[in-house]
Parts: C-alpha cells; sequence; structure tokens
C-alpha cells in the first residue's frame, strides 16, 4: 500500500475499533496529519481522560501513554512504538528520587510530566513546561526537589524564590542547541523573534524573546505581528505552525533539533497496531493510584498561583 492507502486503511480500523487518534507536536508530519487531535502530553492525555472511544492510539512516548493510562483507566491504551522512549525520563528512577527525598526531608518534590509513572508515584505534585513557576510556587514548603531536567528547573529556580534542588536529568535533543547555532540564525534572519523552550540551556533562554512550552508557541506565532521566528525545539513543530500561519516563516537554528524517538512511530506502525490492538500499555493500580495524585494536584493550581 502507499502512504494514501495505508492513511485511508488507518481511518477505516480507527471507526472500526472505536479508537482515538492521538499525536503529540514532535511527531512526524503524516503522523501528525492522521491524527484527530495534536497537542502536548499532558494536553493530549486529559483528550483521552474525556473521550467517550474505546480506544487510545498514543503516537508519543511511553511515559505519555502511561499518562493517559493513569487518567484515563477504562480505556485500552496502545503505543504503537513500545521501543519509543524519553532519555530524559530514564534519567531517574524512583530509588534515586527516594535517595534525593532522604537527603531533603523537608522538600516537596515537583515532577516534570516527561516522567515515569513510577517516579510520579514517588512524587507530590507533577508540572507542565508551562505551568512549572505557578506550581513550584503554589506548594507550601521553602524547599523543592525538581525532578529530572535540570534546564528546567534552573528555569524554575529564576522565576521564585525557593530554594531549588534538581536532579540532573535533560533532554539530549534541547541540550545539544548551542549559543553558536542562534546567533547563526539570527544573523541569517535579523528581523525574526526567537522563541525557545524551557528545556534548553540557561545560556539559549537568555537569547530568547519568548520562553515557552510548544503550545505556547503555536499562540505566541499567531498572535504576535511578526512574520519570521526563529524556533527552539524539537523539529516536529514545524508542520503545525507553518500549516496554522502560511503567511509566515519559521526557521530552525540547527538541523540537530531531532528527536529520533519521536520519530520512530510510522503510519505502518499505527495501522498494525490497530489491526493487532497491541502493544497495549497499563499502570499497575498502586503505581496508578499514587501517580494519579499528582498529576490532580496539578491540575487543582490556579493558573496566577503565586
Amino acid at each position: 500500500m502507499d502512504q494514501e492507502e495505508i492513511k485511508q486503511e488507518i481511518r477505516r480500523m480507527a471507526r472500526e475499533r472505536n479508537a482515538l487518534l492521538l499525536a503529540h507536536n514532535y511527531q512526524r508530519d503524516e503522523v501528525q496529519e492522521i491524527a484527530d487531535i495534536t497537542g502536548d502530553s499532558l494536553a493530549l492525555s486529559m483528550e483521552a481522560a474525556r473521550t467517550d472511544r474505546e480506544v487510545i492510539v498514543f503516537c508519543g512516548v511511553h511515559f505519555m501513554a502511561e499518562s493517559a493510562s493513569i487518567l484515563a483507566p477504562d480505556k485500552i491504551v496502545l503505543l504503537p512504538r513500545l521501543d519509543a522512549g524519553c532519555p530524559m525520563a530514564d534519567m531517574v528512577t524512583p530509588e534515586g528520587l527516594r535517595r534525593m527525598k532522604a537527603e531533603h526531608p523537608g522538600a516537596t518534590v515537583v515532577t516534570y510530566v516527561n516522567s515515569s509513572a513510577d517516579v510520579k508515584a514517588e512524587s507530590d505534585i507533577c508540572c507542565t513546561s508551562s505551568n512549572a513557576v505557578n506550581v513550584v510556587r503554589s506548594v507550601k514548603t521553602e524547599e523543592v526537589i525538581l525532578v529530572p531536567d535540570r534546564n528546567l528547573g534552573k528555569y524554575i529556580a529564576a522565576h521564585t524564590d525557593k530554594t531549588c534542588h534538581l536532579w540532573e536529568g535533560y533532554c539530549p535533543t534541547h541540550d545539544r542547541l548551542l549559543v553558536s547555532d542562534v546567533r547563526r540564525a539570527q544573523k541569517e534572519h535579523p528581523d525574526a523573534l526567537f522563541m525557545a523552550h524551557p528545556e534548553c540551556p540557561p545560556e539559549i533562554l537568555e537569547m530568547a524573546d519568548h520562553i515557552c512550552s510548544t503550545s505556547g508557541m503555536y499562540d505566541y506565532a499567531r498572535k504576535s505581528p511578526a512574520k519570521k521566528f526563529i524556533v527552539g525545539t524539537e523539529a516536529g513543530i514545524l508542520y503545525r505552525l507553518r500549516r496554522e500561519n502560511p503567511d509566515k516563516e519559521f526557521f530552525l537554528p540547527t538541523s540537530r533539533l531531532i528527536c529520533p524517538n519521536m520519530k520512530l512511530t510510522s503510519l505502518e506502525d499505527i495501522l498494525k497496531s490497530l489491526q493487532t490492538m497491541s502493544p497495549e500499555i497499563t499502570v499497575p493500580a498502586d503505581i496508578r493510584e499514587k501517580a494519579k495524585v499528582t498529576l490532580d494536584r496539578m491540575l487543582a493550581v490556579p493558573r496566577d498561583a503565586g
């Protein structure tokens, strides 16, 4: 089958299975095109919880499918590529986090949603890249442990008065963006605004005109009168940015902004997943219940907390 035939068969199978196709903003263009909904990891998991469809096909990485299963335990959650993991999420283990908690017994553990269900279950509250500062400001303790992204942690620390203990994890894709890459792009496009994801290193964020999550980048690009943007996040975001803003131009500062894990899922994988109803992602009940508490606490934080 060619690509169009595969897309048609995916749509037919999705109807037959009563399935909702979710795709993260960093997925391949053709995967985003076939999806019912695209978005960031938490927003997609919340869509999974809201839908009346029986099956969720999550085109993303492992922790995202886990989050969908946590929030929608009555649904069948499929991850078309079981080997699609997240290196940053893998940099922290429950055992390691327990050791860090023992070192800082009075601290609240604030864990980025880019983490495993096991790690969320060891935490007090979750955060996203868009609400992280508000979440940290909302906690009662003066000390916080920020897991697992040191770059997001440094960004939070710069915008709160809490004492922040950082886990030394990072996103390999964002972490490889260099100051020289941004300077070169700014020289080539002097009239472009630079928007950067808070997973980027601090020296990159200092150069940004706007720091925001992937969802924030869509909003910023849409509302800004600017016509050119340098984009400091994974290349997959360009698909929707260009589709929603056909009169604007978007440039990556380097070709290295590719997450190989996010690019694993193909149309063929999605079709096979629907045909075989596998691989299915489930979270043990005891872990799910503890992890859900951390997500619920996050969702209860007012947008203007602190």
